[in-house]
């Protein structure tokens, strides 16, 4: 199976970026003990900070790979881009984040994602991505 995580805004400073929200492991230490405990699948890795390259990525995916883990940051409650791109294309999409997005402030509570996501999974720390993973590879 492959599989590609698609990071949006300000994820590219995971382990050092507000750590008492998102912990200090950084991505690429994530994506090291992902790929180490999957080594039968593949999985790559797309970071931009800009939404229009989030909704490229996606669209690329179709065809390469077999399903797509996003945290789109704070695009997750902004972004009408990102919504249709998932709709538009045929991969599952599991929405990820690494806080619980019910737990903070109002404005993040309304996710534009979750209802063409094919699931949810928050509040895991970077064990959400884990988790991910996990549901694409025993669901393909």
């Amino acid at each position: 199976m492959k599989i590609l995580i698609i990071n949006g805004a300000n994820l590219n400073l995971l382990g050092r970026r507000q750590p008492e929200i998102y912990g200090h492991e950084s991505f690429e230490d994530l994506l090291e003990a992902l790929r180490a405990r999957y080594p039968e699948h593949t999985i790559d890795h797309f970071q931009s900070n800009i939404e229009g390259e989030l909704v490229d990525a996606l669209q690329r995916a179709e065809g390469i790979y077999d399903g797509v883990v996003l945290n789109a940051g704070g695009y997750t409650h902004t972004s009408v881009v990102l919504r249709d791109a998932i709709a538009a294309i045929s991969l599952p999409v599991v929405e990820v984040h690494i806080s619980s997005i019910l737990a903070r402030e109002e404005f993040r509570h309304q996710s534009m994602i979750a209802p063409v996501a094919c699931g949810t999974i928050m509040g895991f720390g970077m064990e959400s991505y884990r988790l991910a993973v996990e549901h694409l590879v025993n669901n393909e």
